[in-house]
């Protein structure tokens, strides 16, 4: 397996995105939101998000959502660069806002932490929330356990989410109903052996690529719920398929999630390497 370094000194890279021929990710921690052109390697900023960005995701007119951390607030990037308030979710998330994922009509599935707590302490039950194109929100699901990366299938009908912190962890599976609410609530995955699943990415066979920074690996599950690949790659927070024929996938790595640390570090990188299925369209 050939792994390419395409970025290195960062500080903790998240949120990754493949759009518009570019690989689009958070600098969650310097507070800025980063689009890299894999042929040339230009990383160009974006914008700059005080509240820190993580997930990010886009409506189908291409116009740019951003989860801010500390805000509690999904903003949106105009097409002339300003930043607006797409929705507000303190009405809804308890703690830090973390990973979301935009659906293909432009509804946004956003986690947060639940509380301030870390392991071992178990955390506290949090609402997953969705908001609606035009920003109104609701909660569509309760006591998820660390909500975190998220992914929805090739055919729009199922929502995947990361359960990080439930015992086992585990990737939990949702029916997305026509107005966007979720049913069916069903484990995909369960993971044992350290294996802490943070961000995901899908590819055209609905096979879910988990990112386990806890294990120092990249971990493929297909459809069924089944290990199809281990990949060793030290600190995998997230992974997203992208390239020209989709085959490439762009793995955010950091050597520390602590914020001090991963500042003072910089060892947050963007690698890359070929898988053999491509991600959904190719």
């Amino acid at each position: 397996m050939t792994v390419d370094t395409l970025v290195d000194g960062l500080a903790f890279p998240e949120g990754a995105r493949w759009h518009a021929h570019h690989l689009w990710f958070s600098d969650v921690y310097a507070g800025a939101v980063l689009a890299l052109d894999p042929v040339t390697g230009a990383v160009n900023t974006v914008v700059e998000v005080p509240g820190m960005p993580c997930g990010l995701g886009f409506l189908p007119d291409g116009r740019l959502l951003i989860a801010s951390v500390q805000d509690r607030l999904v903003l949106r990037r105009e097409f002339d660069g300003s930043l607006v308030v797409h929705a507000d979710l303190s009405g809804i998330a308890t703690s830090l806002l973390n990973d979301m994922c935009v659906d293909r009509r432009g509804r946004a599935y956003v986690g947060n932490y639940g509380d301030d707590s870390t392991p071992p302490a178990p955390p506290r039950p949090a609402d997953l929330a969705m908001v609606e194109p035009d920003g109104t929100v609701h909660a569509v699901a309760t006591d998820m356990l660390f909500a975190n990366g998220m992914v929805v299938t090739a055919d729009g009908s199922t929502l995947v989410v990361a359960e990080t912190r439930a015992t086992p962890a585990r990737l939990t599976a949702f029916t997305i109903e026509p107005d966007g609410s979720l049913e069916q609530r069903r484990v995909f995955a369960e993971f044992e052996n350290g294996v802490l699943p943070d961000g995901l990415t899908i590819d055209a066979e609905d096979g879910i690529w988990v990112a386990s920074p806890s294990s120092d690996e990249l971990i493929r599950v297909d459809a069924d719920g089944s290990v199809t690949d281990l990949l060793a790659i030290a600190g995998p927070y997230t992974a997203a398929l992208g390239g020209s024929d989709g085959r490439d996938l762009f793995v955010c790595t950091s050597g520390s999630w602590i914020v001090e640390d991963a500042l003072d570090e910089q060892s947050g990188a963007i690698l890359r390497l070929r898988v053999d299925v491509p991600a959904p369209g190719h």
